[in-house]
């Protein structure tokens, strides 16, 4: 028999299936008022699940951070906030400055997506009776891991921003893995001239080593031309 612990109106924002239908059985046995909302295909998908979420008028959502083809949930945090509504992140991304940045949206808690049912429904009760989900201090901690990787990934886009033309398509072969001598072949010139243009790379990324320039490259999220690159 369904226990009965005092209604509470949540959303499912989730683009597993299976994942997001085992919730909603599992909060409507516990007695809770659950919405799933579908996850939508198009241009405008995060406006139609914001739209869809924000029209069920949730006291708690149930939020994942990789929604398919509607992208990444960090964007409907703050409307939702906005609207009253608890956020509770459940997710299987296990960075911590990705956790920070939910909560620096104004997300409640963020849950591993390993963590026990049981855990995920404990944590809906108590939001649902306004308590503190994660200590002061741990918030602080995670909030200021986010901050100083936005900090990071804003001084690699500048560093960056100083390449010339020329050594950006370098910096994009060597991001494609391709070694000297190819890149030289490509452009017809020397690999010495190739090699110059590298260390010239490193020394505005400020980096000592090819591998740490490209990882960096990639943690700040520039990407090569694919259509011009992907050869």
């Amino acid at each position: 028999m369904p226990r009965t612990l005092g209604l509470t109106r949540v959303a499912i924002v989730e683009d597993h299936r299976l994942f997001a239908e085992s919730l909603e059985i599992a909060l409507t046995l516990e007695g809770h008022d659950v919405t799933r909302i579908p996850i939508t295909e198009g241009r405008n998908a995060a406006d139609t699940v914001l739209a869809a979420t924000l029209k069920a008028r949730p006291r708690v959502v149930l939020l994942d951070l990789d929604l398919g083809a509607a992208g990444t949930g960090v964007r409907l945090i703050r409307p939702l906030v906005r609207a009253g509504a608890a956020v509770v992140v459940v997710t299987s991304e296990d960075r911590e400055a990705r956790w920070g940045e939910c909560l620096a949206h104004g997300a409640q808690v963020v849950l591993d997506k390993g963590e026990p049912l049981n855990t995920i429904l404990a944590t809906i009760r108590r939001t649902s009776e306004g308590r503190t989900l994660v200590p002061p201090e741990e918030r602080v901690r995670l909030i200021d891991r986010f901050r100083h990787e936005l900090d990071t990934r804003r001084a690699t886009l500048t560093r960056l921003g100083m390449l010339t033309p020329r050594e950006q398509e370098v910096l994009r072969h060597l991001m494609a893995g391709r070694p000297v001598r190819e890149i030289a072949q490509h452009f017809v010139v020397s690999e010495a001239t190739v090699r110059t243009q590298v260390k010239s790379v490193l020394s505005k990324m400020e980096v000592t080593s090819q591998l740490a320039a490209v990882g960096a490259a990639h943690r700040a999220g520039w990407r090569p031309d694919d259509d011009e690159y992907a050869e």
